[in-house]
């Protein structure tokens, strides 16, 4: 008898998760339930599943509002009727429309108006009138002929008692965006939407009998079934199952015969081996699909990086969808892709951030709006974040937010707000919060996708489904993840710019020469790598001289072991103490010896997690990644982990394995599975790294001026604008007749882009460089206000930057002459005037300039002085004692020296206590790293960016030094000489 529940799914509404709606509800003794979440159908598949297990049955549909006020209910008969309400909610989502006060006439949904706003004599055929118990007194004294049929009881649930009502209240206020106590009756939800038994709710309509028949058979008429066994991707990509297997096959012996010749018979097997699978399971047209998408991307001159799991795939390998030879890894295809994998798999594709747009597009023109989607996620309520919200509707002042946001244990029984802020927070952790867009997932569907969902229109502007990855791979869905990253960027903008820099043209894909170049390797081992993707980290530059890294595989390798779960284990130190001395290693049992050899015994990747469990505990592969993914943090639950531990040590005990050995065997994978990295994840992320390497081990100057357009880095970018001036740039300031919006490169002179100007408007920086390009260069200050028709704050921005400096004009005097011919007011354009009238001549007497005023000019403008560096800005001359350089020479001794901060690494201690890693530059430009310890830490912290005066113990770390800090303080600058 429950028409309309709501879950949490009605955003900053409803305050039931599914699970307990459904416990409620057989509590009660509810046999049917519908689910009619606020203009959406998230929740819908995961509810239908529940229900079924819990033995009710399921109804599913959609509450219609407008601006909160509630329109009608939709109902659907069976899963046509689920379509036409999806499809009826899309329409208007996607058009950024108003629902209309009466809905479109479905055939194969009911719906139901609130009693308030109904007229009876207008109801279609498959139309009701909702009653609650509270209005049945309505009903007196007035003729029902025309009612008796229409009328269903309406009960809404939306919380569970007073105590969820109170919640659900907050949830309102907060949806507003006003305080608590401006709250209306009509904007909450009314007292009694909680479940009843259903026999108490029936006696409350026991004198109208008709309207409990008539609501028993609107549920009778319904009934949808949801198949989650079906894969519900696009299932063909040509005409049927038996050509897709033909075209795959054809395809993949092509890319065979180009990645290993016509003679590798290994790889022949393999490939035979992962098609049977992939014809076995259906996956051929998801394969296809992929190909199709990397295909047209690379005959676009897209530039794209296969990674993930999907990397385990030769058959991916053939294709080029990934780069990554597993063959030469060792990688596990049923990492990817096996009979008993319950979740599906998918390719991880990346593009350059600037160009997967187009990628979408092709996509979404190729495979059609109806069938395609962008995957929609849930971002929910956290903790600070419930402060805020919380503090806002108590009309909190910002101080006291920050207060309880910083120190809720300490302060949250000031007062009774406090205190019921704190308990609401509690109440409120991880609820669904509002709808958004997965990083990349895009769906493609066999069906039209309104069978399985309604679209959302977000800010990106392509459909996007309701629910998330997980709701997604429930249902059935694999998806294709699209995504871009700025690493691949930089990676392109450089080979673009060193063809028009240099005219030299390279083919960045030829990774096996890249692999082996003798300058790359060289430039790996020594850590120069700032602006390289993946290993520019400070962190990655010390584990890379630690390991004297020159080669592909200790790469991958090291892009698995620095991530923090391998690290923080004390594991990533003793790879390398292993890696070092391999001599002395003792193996736990020759099984390790045989399959973590090139590993030295230590499980670096979840493909190691694999081996161990497959070749130690007798699991086939299909079962040990079935305990992988039960280990790790996503798809863990304890009955399924249970069992898996179980079969690990009886499969040990069966093949003799001693016991203690397994409980340590087995320690050791359970330490580590939930922080592996996939391998095939690292190999892609270390052929990349040996792009970038590659640019930048021959081509500095360009690549540098890549990275910085880039703004994707891990540093600043001051950083890389200093790393470009000591691979030799000359680095300019921005100059109207030379820049580019974007930093740009012309011989060795770097010019900085209008982007980096501080309040410079994005307009007129386009103007600039658009008008410059129609009509030649600029001839003076007068001509360029002119032109671009830049208003006098603007054109002051340029000005202190030295921006017209081909004038031969120092600022103060173009200062002068802005003020006198622009004033205050913006010039205007006359594209009909011949001449441009010449302006007042005068003459300036002498004006002070110094270089000082020039660099505070940039630093405020800029975020970095470009005219003289850091080193030049302060008081003392003095530089250290030691330079980087040297410091190996220095270990155990204490030394003093003065470093540019570039960066620190918070960290907490076992005791709970902050230090630091901090990295620096000396007045050389080479980088050292230090150490803060809690009690230097505490007592002289870091003070921001700036130069500071660094004593500490020089120590070493396989060859790697560093600074342990013992005296540390900010140095001062020389006075501002603009005030």
């Amino acid at each position: 008898m429950y028409l309309n529940c709501h879950s949490w799914f009605s955003l900053r509404y409803g305050v039931l998760s599914l699970e307990r709606l459904i416990e409620l509800a057989r509590e009660n003794s509810v046999e049917c339930l519908t689910l009619t979440d606020i203009n959406n159908s998230t929740g819908s598949w995961q509810f239908v599943k529940e229900c079924v297990e819990a033995g009710i049955k399921p109804l599913i549909g959609i509450e219609f509002r407008r601006d909160g006020q509630l329109l009608y209910i939709g109902i659907a008969k069976n899963n046509e009727g689920f379509r036409e309400l999806n499809e009826f909610l899309t329409r208007f989502n996607l058009s950024k429309t108003e629902l209309p006060d009466q809905p479109d006439d479905f055939a194969n949904a009911y719906i139901i108006y609130p009693f308030a706003t109904s007229k009876a004599d207008k109801l279609r055929e498959n139309e009701f009138i909702g009653i609650r118990a509270t209005e049945l007194n309505k009903l007196f004294g007035k003729p029902l002929n025309d009612l008796c049929e229409r009328l269903v009881i309406l009960h809404p649930v939306t919380f569970e008692d007073k105590h969820g009502r109170f919640l659900h209240a907050h949830l309102r206020a907060i949806d507003f965006n006003i305080l608590f106590s401006k709250l209306q009756a009509g904007d909450v939800a009314a007292e009694d939407e909680f479940i009843l038994p259903q026999s108490q709710l029936l006696n409350r309509f026991e004198n109208y009998p008709f309207i409990i028949e008539n609501t028993r058979k609107l549920l009778d008429g319904c009934q949808v079934e949801f198949n989650f066994k079906e894969s519900k991707n696009k299932k063909r990509f040509t005409n049927s199952f038996y050509e897709d297997k033909d075209l795959l096959r054809n395809l993949t012996y092509e890319g065979l015969m180009y990645r290993y010749g016509a003679h590798n018979f290994v790889a022949q097997k393999r490939v035979e081996q992962e098609l049977e699978i992939i014809n076995n399971l259906g996956f051929a047209s998801y394969f296809l699909i992929t190909h199709d998408i990397v295909r047209y991307t690379m005959q676009k001159g897209f530039y794209h990086v296969g990674r993930g799991s999907g990397a385990n795939s030769v058959v991916a390998y053939c294709l080029k969808i990934t780069d990554v030879d597993p063959i030469e890894l060792d990688l596990y295809f049923e990492r990817f892709l096996n009979p008993k994998r319950s979740v599906p798999p998918d390719f991880d594709i990346d593009y350059s951030w600037d160009q997967r747009d187009a990628v979408h597009q092709y996509i979404f023109n190729k495979y059609g709006k109806d069938h395609t989607a962008l995957l929609g996620t849930m971002s929910t309520f956290q903790g600070s974040s419930i402060i805020r919200e919380l503090g806002k509707v108590y009309g909190l002042p910002k101080e006291e937010i920050d207060e309880l946001v910083d120190f809720p244990h300490k302060v949250w029984n000031r007062n009774d707000i406090t205190r019921r802020i704190i308990r609401l927070r509690d109440s409120m952790h991880n609820m669904p919060n509002q709808r958004s867009i997965h990083a990349g997932g895009v769906l493609i569907s066999d069906k039209p996708l309104t069978y399985y969902t309604a679209l959302d229109l977000p800010p990106k502007g392509l459909p996007t489904v309701q629910w998330d990855m997980y709701a997604a791979e429930s249902i059935g869905f694999e998806k294709f993840d699209i995504l871009s990253q700025r690493g691949i960027g930089h990676i392109k903008e450089a080979v673009d710019i060193i063809r028009e820099n240099c005219r030299v043209a390279i083919d960045i894909h030829n990774v096996a020469v890249i692999k082996e170049d003798i300058a790359v390797r060289q430039q790996l081992k020594q850590g120069d790598s700032i602006g390289c993707f993946y290993v520019e980290s400070p962190a990655m530059r010390g584990l890379l001289k630690k390991l004297t890294c020159d080669d592909y595989l200790t790469l991958v390798a090291a892009s698995s072991i620095i991530r923090p779960g391998v690290a923080k284990s004390g594991m990533m130190r003793q790879y390398i103490q292993r890696y070092h001395e391999p001599e002395k290693i003792e193996y736990l049992h020759p099984v390790m010896k045989e399959q973590l050899q090139e590993t030295f015994g230590v499980m670096v990747y979840q493909e190691d997690v694999l081996k161990v469990c497959h070749h130690y505990a007798g699991l086939d592969l299909a079962d040990a990644d079935v305990l992988r993914r039960a280990m790790s943090g996503k798809y863990r639950s304890s009955k399924e982990f249970d069992r898996i531990v179980e079969r690990f040590f009886e499969g040990s005990n069966a093949l003799g394995r001693p016991e203690a050995t397994t409980r340590e065997v087995w320690r050791q994978v359970e330490s580590f599975a939930g922080y592996s990295f996939s391998k095939a994840h690292s190999a892609s992320f270390a052929v990349e790294s040996f792009q970038s390497l590659y640019l930048k081990a021959y081509f500095p100057k360009e690549f540098m001026v890549a990275v910085i357009n880039n703004f994707g880095g891990f540093y600043r970018t001051w950083v890389y604008v200093h790393e470009a001036r000591k691979a030799g740039c000359e680095i300019q300031n921005p100059c109207v007749n030379e820049s580019e919006v974007y930093t740009c490169i012309k011989g060795s002179d770097v010019y900085l882009g209008f982007i980096h100007i501080a309040n410079l408007e994005g307009h007129f920086a386009n103007a600039i460089v658009e008008e410059r390009h129609r009509n030649g260069p600029y001839a003076d200050l007068e001509e360029f206000v002119h032109r671009t028709e830049i208003t006098l704050d603007q054109v002051l921005l340029l000005i202190r930057l030295n921006a017209f400096r081909f004038t031969g004009k120092g600022k103060k005097e173009l200062l002068w002459e802005v003020y006198n011919y622009l004033g205050h007011k913006k010039a205007r354009r006359e594209d009909n005037r011949l001449f441009i009238q010449p302006t007042k001549k005068y003459r300036l007497p002498e004006l002070e300039h110094s270089a000082l005023e020039d660099a505070f000019d940039e630093i405020e403008l800029l975020g970095f002085p470009v005219s003289m560096n850091h080193f030049e800005l302060l008081k003392t001359r003095y530089r250290g004692n030691v330079f980087t350089k040297d410091l190996m020479n220095y270990v155990g001794q204490t030394v003093r020296m003065v470093g540019n901060f570039v960066t620190y690494k918070p960290v907490k201690t076992v005791k709970n206590e902050m230090m630091y890693f901090g990295t620096f530059f000396d007045a050389y430009a080479d980088f050292f790293d230090t150490t803060h310890f809690p009690a230097a830490a505490l007592e002289m912290p870091f003070r921001g960016g700036g130069c500071y005066l660094i004593e500490g113990k020089v120590v070493e770390e396989f060859g790697f030094p560093s600074l342990e800090v013992e005296k540390f303080a900010k140095l001062e600058t020389v006075k501002d000489p603009r005030f």
